[in-house]
């Protein structure tokens, strides 16, 4: 199945309050849980930065999970972010997590330099996905994780029905048609290592992992 490609920002306001409001809880905390098992000797200290981060779920379970770093959050939806600083706020975390509304890759970023980079559900997103690993090599200090998370593409869209299906039966219709937009815009795991190779990063390591999605993980 050829790849549909979606929107890159969600800036609607009920398409973002639904997201932000959702439960993923199972995915995101999945998302925690493998980067442990990936770099299991990495000391989590300094400023890491999340690329795509919308509301920021991602990142408080992050900075629960690890205690000694601060967190920068990059998104181009200002809907996004102003919810995420809200639910930053009441969680507790505003002290340790920065949110920040930049558009990649003509905006520069807070630091010229992260002692690591994460990245969840956002490559699909992107028209373009070299701006996501370039932007890893870029703002990633050398010797440093990357750690990378999305959707991999069905094999067509009986399969992608299958998996809104399987996912997603109790979420509203809205989050529902979104994930699967998602999926058709997703990439395959040759297709993201072939991109890995045009940016130089070949050395990182691409796995298909549960629910659906694939993992690049290693050190820039």
């Amino acid at each position: 199945m050829q790849r549909t490609p979606e929107p890159e920002l969600m800036d609607d306001h009920a398409q973002a309050v639904a997201y932000a409001y959702a439960d993923f809880t199972t995915s995101h905390d999945f998302f925690v849980d493998r980067f442990s098992h990936q770099f299991p000797q990495t000391a989590v200290t300094g400023t890491w930065l999340d690329l795509g981060c919308g509301p920021g779920d991602v990142l408080r379970r992050f900075a629960r999970r690890y205690p000694d770093c601060q967190l920068h959050g990059i998104d181009g939806s200002a809907t996004m972010l102003e919810i995420g600083k809200e639910q930053t706020l009441e969680a507790g975390l505003s002290h340790r997590i920065s949110l920040f509304q930049r558009y990649l890759p003509t905006q520069v970023l807070p630091l010229p330099r992260y002692q690591g980079t994460l990245s969840n559900s956002f490559l699909h997103h992107l028209a373009d996905p070299m701006v996501l690993w370039e932007a890893i090599s870029q703002y990633t200090e050398p010797g440093n994780p990357v750690y990378v998370m999305d959707l991999c593409r069905p094999k067509d869209e009986t399969e992608a029905k299958r998996l809104v299906s399987l996912y997603s039966s109790g979420e509203p219709e809205l989050l529902k048609r979104d994930f699967y937009h998602s999926l058709l815009a997703a990439y395959e795991k040759e297709e993201v290592e072939e991109q890995l190779k045009e940016a130089g990063l070949s050395h990182l390591k691409v796995q298909v992992v549960e629910h659906q999605h694939f993992m690049v993980s290693g050190f820039l």
